[in-house]
């Protein structure tokens, strides 16, 4: 340390005299004193023999400079009288009577701490890192001699906390210290030694004090009512379950809401994140009429939710655990509906390599874990699966998890009254389980994962011949495992009888209908008495998201069929190709009538994603096609009428009035 390299030399300033080695012979003769160059770069000073002090060094010698010892120490100043008195007058408030005269000195540094800070407990965030002490401003202080060679901290500069935290106190006697004639005396030994660069840069290095709190800080127990009124915190969760818990079933409702109820937050940080980045997840994805709050201040409310969850859980991240996973699958979809698009991404990126990290992807991994948290650990994980695919195929962004990597189950088909921390209990019969719709929607994200690893593999090494022959198949086989993927379903999953496609009705498009569908769109954000029945029935709810995407993984498959045929065949048949298309389009048509608009609203912007997607394409396909028949027009024209209502559903659940509805354009579906 610099500090105490002044007493080190104090004892070698001068060669040991030769009455001095007469008496000890047998002890090691102590180094003569370094050099004028070793002394300046703060080096050990190497003679070969270190009894003539007129052999010039090896440092000196490499360098070719003179080896010289002119250095003379200066002569002690005069004290600071008025850092004394302040050392003096803490040393008596702050020791008690029986030990104040046991202490000879107190040290500077510890007095500026006390001035500054004179309870450093575990109650400061800075008790760690002390603010005001960390330029170590007092360290050339009355205790020591003076040094030739100037400290880092003696030239700190006195607008620094000005420049750099004006928040933060100074203690009150930095300025006195920052311009007394023993600074600037001490300074014109920096312009002397400039050609020693190791010395200038660890001179430049030291005039950065920390005043940034420690992590572990901020990991405590905190009070919901730190945050927002305890009711209001039970009314959102309440929103949870009955709107976005049905898509998103990744907390075990029973243990929650007991630990909730149990105040398990003012015990364990990470349940307070947990708790905290639910709210903030549900506060942009519920319709704002079921909240009594103004905009402003739900946006405010949901920022400070994320920020409150943050804090903890970036400073918990070892030992990981489920929690965390689901925490910053949360923020996800927070970030996502906000519009912040990196760090959405960022948050996604966290969460499924913590899933990794947890081996989640691996069925062996769920040995010896007990029923709630394997239930956990299968919901979230499919999740993140789903929203890799999402992001794959919207974004065109690479595949974060294979589906040849993961050969984790899915999970099981049970609400979570009947899972507990010691068993499974049966599902009673007739009674689908609300995860179901999470595992039909998984199977299609894994069969677009299947599509998409083929898609890409051939585009870096298109196949020829018969490999492309044998691929053809394989993709045809796709294409009947996605047309066949919902047959099974539960009832309350299946999508009621729709018309043929080449029967679409008027009633699906014109000026009446657009009109009509705004207004129900505009009573289910607007108004709170409005009818919640439809967005209140999960499986209404799901049946939409489960639909929707069926379509866009049919409409990916039959892109790259025809992609295939094309360079096996050389030429594809054009009316074949716009009846696919027209039969996508109705379809999808279909489904979106089918589904009450309030079911359809509940999805949120995720679903307006992929209906966009597929639509723009095939607006796309019809403008090239010559001989598209009127039909596949007119559906594309409804197509477009319903795009431009999921448009204005998408547009609702905005909280910032400044965005017009549209991001970067990099954001992607969150929700499976």
């Amino acid at each position: 340390m610099p500090a105490a390299r002044p007493r080190k030399e104090s004892h070698s300033t001068t060669p040991p005299s030769d009455d001095c080695q007469n008496k000890e012979p047998k002890k090691k003769t102590r180094q003569s004193q370094s050099c004028d160059a070793c002394r300046s770069r703060k080096v050990r000073c190497a003679r070969e023999n270190p009894e003539d002090p007129k052999q010039s060094c090896k440092h000196c010698i490499t360098l070719g400079v003179p080896c010289t010892y002119e250095y003379q120490p200066k002569k002690r100043g005069p004290p600071n009288l008025y850092l004394r008195r302040l050392q003096e007058a803490a040393a008596a408030a702050a020791k008690p009577p029986d030990s104040a005269d046991t202490e000879l000195s107190p040290s500077p540094v510890s007095t500026a701490q006390s001035l500054v800070s004179p309870t450093l407990g575990p109650k400061s965030p800075f008790s760690e890192t002390p603010i005001n002490t960390s330029p170590t401003i007092s360290i050339p202080s009355i205790a020591m001699s003076p040094s030739r060679y100037p400290i880092a901290a003696d030239s700190f500069p006195a607008h620094y906390s000005s420049t750099n935290g004006a928040t933060l106190p100074s203690p009150p006697f930095t300025h006195e210290l920052s311009h007394s004639p023993k600074i600037e005396e001490n300074s014109s030994f920096s312009d002397s030694f400039n050609t020693y660069p190791l010395y200038n840069w660890s001179y430049k290095q030291h005039h950065s004090p920390s005043t940034i709190p420690p992590l572990s800080y901020y990991y405590r127990p905190h009070r919901l009512e730190e945050i927002a009124p305890r009711d209001t915190i039970y009314l959102i969760i309440a929103l949870f379950f009955d709107f976005v818990y049905p898509l998103t079933p990744c907390v075990h409702k029973p243990s929650f809401m007991a630990d909730l109820h149990a105040r398990r937050e003012e015990r364990d940080p990470l349940f307070f994140a947990l708790v905290m980045s639910t709210v903030a997840s549900t506060l942009v994805q519920v319709p704002r009429s079921y909240l009594p709050m103004e905009r402003p201040v739900v946006h405010k409310l949901a920022q400070t939710c994320h920020e409150a969850s943050r804090h903890i859980s970036v400073a918990s991240y070892d030992p990981p655990t489920s929690m965390h996973v689901v925490i910053r699958y949360f923020d996800c979809v927070y970030h996502f509906c906000e519009g912040h698009d990196a760090t959405q991404h960022a948050a996604f990126g966290e969460a499924a390599h913590i899933a990794v990290t947890l081996r989640m992807h691996e069925e062996a991994s769920y040995d010896g874990l007990d029923p709630i948290e394997c239930e956990v650990r299968r919901r979230i994980f499919w999740l993140l699966f789903g929203a890799d695919k999402s992001m794959s195929i919207l974004l065109g962004r690479p595949i974060c998890l294979r589906d040849e990597d993961c050969s984790v189950h899915f999970p099981k088909e049970l609400d979570d009254e009947y899972i507990t921390p010691s068993a499974y209990l049966p599902q009673p019969h007739g009674k689908t389980a609300l995860v179901s719709g999470l595992n039909y929607t998984s199977r299609i994200f894994a069969l677009l994962g299947e599509i998409l690893v083929r898609i890409r593999v051939d585009k870096r090494s298109p196949p020829q011949g018969q490999f492309a022959t044998a691929r053809l198949e394989e993709v045809q086989s796709l294409h009947q495992r996605i047309l066949g993927a919902l047959s099974l379903a539960p009832e309350p999953l299946r999508l009621k009888p729709t018309l043929p496609h080449s029967h679409l009705p008027p009633e699906y498009g014109g000026a009446g209908f657009r009109k009509a569908t705004f207004d129900e769109v505009k009573d289910f954000f607007d108004n709170p008495n409005a009818s919640r029945a439809n967005a209140l029935n999960p499986f209404l709810v799901m049946q939409a998201n489960l639909y929707v995407t069926q379509q866009l993984v049919r409409f990916v498959i039959e892109q790259y069929r025809d992609e295939l045929l094309l360079s096996l065949q050389g030429s594809l048949n054009d009316q074949k190709i716009a009846e696919d298309r027209e039969a996508v389009a109705s379809d999808l048509l279909n489904i979106l009538h089918s589904i009450p608009i309030q079911s359809i609203a509940t999805n949120g912007p995720s679903l307006v994603h992929k209906v966009r997607f597929v639509a723009s394409t095939l607006l796309d396909a019809v403008k090239k096609a010559e001989i598209a028949p009127a039909s596949a027009a007119r559906a594309h024209a409804y197509l477009w009428d319903f795009l431009s209502i999921l448009s204005e559903i998408e547009r609702n659940y905005l909280l910032d009035d400044d965005r017009d509805g549209t991001s970067s354009g990099d954001g992607m579906p969150m929700i499976g």
